[in-house]
């Protein structure tokens, strides 16, 4: 008797098959259930997940990080640990959590099976070590700034609303760090100084020095987007500075020191019973410290606010438009840039260092800030409920896991199961 079989949703080359054998009935249940999956050529293949450290690596420009190695001359002379290879131990290091090159060597070699699909591959620590020691900052640097122009992405607002908090944050280091660290003595210590924009919650600018450098002296080698808004506190009191960010266009918000009188020109009325006590317009004295004429002419505002402490405080600001509450909030959002330097002291690993070298420093540093970037990026990309640091958590946990990024909190089946393989027709 001529029969014949009809299977629903099956590859027609597989239907051809059961026909021309007529011996043997092929029944292909839904792949997601199994560990193998038919390729275009009809091949057998094992099923492939990513890890959640390969989704967070996605956002990396792998083919703009070669181009820089090349150029920096990065891999010249290399046998073994690339510069990629080099970036990807560090960067686990900072993903998983680990606080020692040896670690960062363990936790490498145990999860050796799943490094192939990322391109990494263990790493001897004192091969690790040589390499931070002497391969180009630059290119960890450029990768920073690449990745931060990445994040900024559909997060900016318009130019005349972007806020952006100067500060630094200080690390300890130890006497083994005395030739370019030392901040006094049987102390050493390093500085990241940071330009943050309040509303993309990301930085826009880091550089790391020793200690002893002053927060002005670098701030004088930031770039200055003209229009923007500066908001920085009193490690940055410099008219000749102030001057130049005046002459580009840009509101500055910051502190009055206590022996710093202000000629008056104008008194504006101010709110009853609010926490803005007075609001004035008036010229700094006509010279600075050593008496250094003043390069800042223009006129500029003191706003007097009390705060929660009861303590008061004299902001200055140039921006003669805008209201004393406006420019009180503004100063204010100081607060965010210290919530910042909390969180990824608290969640990255800038605390103790892999080395004791400016080189591994500032290595070091820039890796964890780009650690903090992927992260956001990750965040964004997937639309999760979690917040940045639950979901930061949980990539720890999760982190050589074979799951997806949007399912970290799941049990890691992508579908669910469908018992509606196939149906059959007898004639």
């Amino acid at each position: 008797m001529a029969s014949s079989v009809v299977m629903a949703g099956l590859d027609p080359r597989l239907s051809g098959l059961f026909l021309w054998t007529r011996r043997m009935t092929l029944i292909l249940l839904r792949s997601s259930r199994f560990a193998t999956v038919w390729t275009r050529k009809g091949i057998n293949a094992m099923r492939h997940k990513n890890s959640v450290y390969h989704g967070i690596l996605q956002h990396v420009p792998w083919g703009w990080f070669e181009k820089s190695v090349q150029e920096h001359g990065g891999d010249k002379g290399v046998r073994s640990l690339t510069m990629r290879d080099q970036f990807n131990a560090l960067l686990f290091g900072q993903l998983a959590g680990a606080v020692s090159l040896r670690e960062i060597e363990c936790g490498l070699e145990s999860h050796k099976a799943r490094l192939y699909h990322v391109h990494a591959k263990p790493v001897k620590r004192s091969t690790l070590a040589d390499a931070n020691v002497s391969r180009p900052v630059a290119v960890f640097a450029g990768l920073f700034a690449k990745l931060m122009k990445q994040a900024h992405r559909g997060l900016r607002r318009s130019l005349e609303e972007t806020v952006y908090l100067i500060d630094s944050t200080s690390f300890r280091l130890n006497e083994l760090s005395k030739d370019w660290a030392r901040f006094s003595t049987g102390v050493c210590g390093a500085k990241a100084h940071i330009v943050y924009d309040a509303d993309a919650v990301c930085p826009v600018y880091m550089a790391v020095t020793a200690a002893n450098v002053n927060d002005i002296t670098a701030a004088k080698d930031m770039p200055i987007e003209a229009g923007a808004t500066y908001v920085f506190d009193l490690g940055y009191y410099d008219y000749a500075w102030w001057a130049k960010l005046d002459a580009a266009g840009c509101r500055i918000v910051t502190r009055f020191k206590s022996n710093t009188p202000l000629r008056e020109i104008e008194e504006r009325t101010v709110v009853e019973g609010g926490p803005v006590l007075s609001d004035r317009v008036g010229f700094l004295p006509a010279r600075q410290a050593k008496n250094r004429k003043n390069p800042f002419g223009d006129p500029v505002r003191e706003v007097r606010v009390v705060i929660d402490t009861g303590k008061i405080l004299r902001i200055l600001s140039n921006g003669l438009d805008a209201s004393a509450e406006e420019i009180a909030a503004l100063y204010r959002r100081r607060w965010d840039i210290e919530l910042f330097f909390r969180w990824i002291k608290q969640n990255l690993k800038i605390k103790k260092f892999l080395g004791t070298s400016e080189n591994a420093i500032r290595i070091q540093v820039a890796v964890a800030l780009i650690a903090y970037l992927l992260l956001r990026l990750a965040h964004a990309a997937h639309k999760t409920e979690l917040t940045l640091i639950a979901f930061t958590r949980l990539v720890r946990s999760n982190l050589m896991h074979l799951k997806r990024l949007d399912r970290l909190l799941g049990d890691g089946i992508e579908t669910p199961a469908d018992n509606r393989q196939m149906a059959f027709q007898c004639l």
